[in-house]
Formats: structure tokens, sequence, C-alpha cells
């Protein structure tokens, strides 16, 4: 699995012309189910994401992770993460899960994420999304299963 985690003071997901969700201040999470990945492989991540410390502590520093900060969360299924760029042009997404493979985990991914507590808003699986984001810091991270 593989996971970009991006900081956010505002996050929305339009499909089409209509608002589908959105956050304020935490983190969107946009997350490929690869090949290879497990049930296991999702309850690993998620125990990843909450722990990660991307928030400022009172010093400025990296201290405080979304579950201490009580920040929402935005799920956004994304496959073209898994894309193989060393040969050529055009990016390979072999290392994807097939989408009929892959929405079942990924729905199972936002179950695991929402035990937490935390807000959690999702994407639409399988479909054309328009993502908008206001960035804080920035701060990004690409995590995967291979922590």
């Amino acid at each position: 699995m593989k996971v970009m985690l991006a900081r956010v003071l505002k996050g929305e997901v339009f499909v089409g012309n209509e608002l589908v969700s959105s956050i304020k201040n935490g983190i969107a999470v946009f997350s490929c189910i690869e090949k290879d990945d497990e049930p296991e492989t999702l309850k690993a991540m998620v125990a990843k994401i909450i722990a990660c410390r991307v928030f400022e502590d009172h010093h400025g520093k990296l201290n405080l992770s979304i579950k201490e900060t009580g920040g929402q969360i935005l799920c956004v299924p994304n496959f073209t993460l898994c894309a193989q760029t060393k040969a050529g042009n055009r990016p390979s997404f072999d290392k994807a899960m097939k989408g009929e493979l892959a929405k079942p985990l990924f729905e199972q991914f936002v179950k695991l994420l929402k035990t937490t507590g935390l807000i959690v808003e999702t994407g639409v699986f399988g479909v054309y999304m328009n993502v908008r984001l206001e960035f804080d810091g920035p701060v990004n991270l690409i995590l995967d299963t291979d922590f």
C-alpha cells in the first residue's frame, strides 16, 4: 500500500459540480491499494497514519499526531500513486490492484480509519474527482508498507 499524507487547513472533493465530502484542519490521505495488499497491510497503514507526527507542538516541532490534535481525515482513493516511472515517459500502474479487487479493501481501510474516533470523509472510488486542498505548511509525506 502506498499513501500520500498531506497536512491541510481544508479539503474538498467534488464529483462533477457536486461537493461529496469536505474537512477542515487535518490530513488528506491519498491511498493506493497494491496487488499484494491484504487486511493486515491496511491495519498497519492506519496505525502508521494515526501515529505519524505531522503537527507542531508549542515549540514548533513536528511532535503531534492527528489523533492528538483531533483533526479530520479526508481519504481519497488514488491508484496513480503506484506509478512506475523509471523506464520511458509513460507511467506504468502495474503495481496497483485491479479496481474491482481494490474497492472492498479501500472501503475496509476507511472503516479502520473511522474506528480511531476521528472524523473521516472520503472521495469516491473509481470516478473522476476534483480534489481541492488548502495545504498547511506544506507538510507532505509518502508512506508505504515498507515501513
